[in-house]
């Protein structure tokens, strides 16, 4: 767990691989994102989950490149959604 600069991020593991995960709190959550999870907006100052692959699936550059905001909720149901 990083923990410079109020950045909290843990290393999960998951069928798919390694992800970096970051717990935003509502405090810190200026901007509406849209979940992958759901395509739902996640509406300023929401508590969310920012993760990322621990390793880039592309050929273009780091894995934080492809990081995405997600609910906690769908975050914690992905491997039960189908793709």
């Amino acid at each position: 767990m990083r923990d410079d600069i109020g950045v909290h991020e843990t290393i999960e593991t998951w069928p798919d691989g390694e992800w970096v995960v970051r717990r935003i709190t509502g405090s810190s959550s200026t901007k509406p994102y849209r979940c992958p999870g759901c395509d739902q907006l996640i509406r300023p100052a929401t508590p969310h989950v920012v993760a990322w692959p621990a390793e880039s699936t592309s050929f273009t550059g780091a894995g934080i490149d492809e990081r995405r905001h997600w609910h906690s909720g769908c975050w914690k149901a992905r491997d039960r959604r189908r793709r």
